[in-house]
């Protein structure tokens, strides 16, 4: 079983981005620690960089400045490919859109990641993990034949398949209606504190917020507490 301590670290990140009119400042001096099994949720306006945050966090952006640990790595040392193996190894993302590859069953879609870092007992464990939220019957079906709540269980699943430290979460329920985004949100919740992960959720919903340990604010690229 891989390494799954956690610790964020952020000391003073920040992240500029050309575009059409110039360089924008999308990250400004954000520094924020996630102590390991902690879940802490960021709120804010659209364009305010809770995404661009969360890319930083999981090395899929590297950040133009400051300091960025995860599971005590320093991941601006290392290569693109070392940084894949680490996401692999040690971060579980969710996103809004689910992400599923469309041409693989639900089980295949959950035992990727697993099959890439080499797990002989890939596919058993996806089928666990798709029991475990609640899928075990829909393992050969393809994401075009899911709900949308389906959908995202499948996500969860993939994202949890491999005991990650570190869980990302951004905006899960955005594509849901209310009663199925509780429904997942729940069961991410659940999934949280029996694998012990770390959890750092976008959201615009204050429901969702709250039920964090700690949570967080988001505006003009700099990180504040939500009073």
């Amino acid at each position: 079983m891989p390494e799954t301590s956690s610790t964020v670290e952020l000391s003073d990140v920040s992240l500029t981005l050309s575009g059409g009119a110039g360089p924008v400042n999308i990250l400004r001096g954000v520094s924020l620690a996630l102590g390991s099994g902690e879940a802490v949720s960021v709120m804010g306006p659209s364009g305010s960089g809770k995404t661009s945050l969360l890319m930083v966090v999981s090395g899929l952006e590297r950040a133009t400045s400051g300091g960025v640990r995860v599971a005590g790595r320093d991941l601006s040392a290392m290569g693109e490919d070392e940084l894949a193996r680490f996401r692999l190894h040690h971060v579980g993302i969710v996103f809004q859109s689910f992400h599923l590859l469309p041409a693989m069953t639900a089980l295949e879609n959950v035992a990727l990641p697993l099959e890439l870092l080499g797990d002989r007992k890939a596919r058993m464990m996806a089928a666990e993990a798709l029991e475990s939220v609640g899928l075990a019957g829909r393992q050969e079906h393809f994401p075009a034949e899911l709900s949308g709540g389906e959908q995202q269980r499948v996500a969860l699943a993939r994202a949890f398949a491999a005991h990650p430290g570190l869980l990302l979460a951004d905006e899960p329920t955005g594509n849901l209606d209310e009663a199925t985004g509780a429904t997942v949100m729940d069961l991410l919740f659940r999934l949280q504190k029996e694998h012990g992960t770390t959890l750092l959720l976008v959201t615009h919903d204050s429901r969702l917020a709250n039920r964090c340990d700690r949570r967080l604010r988001m505006h003009g690229g700099i990180v504040s507490a939500l009073e």
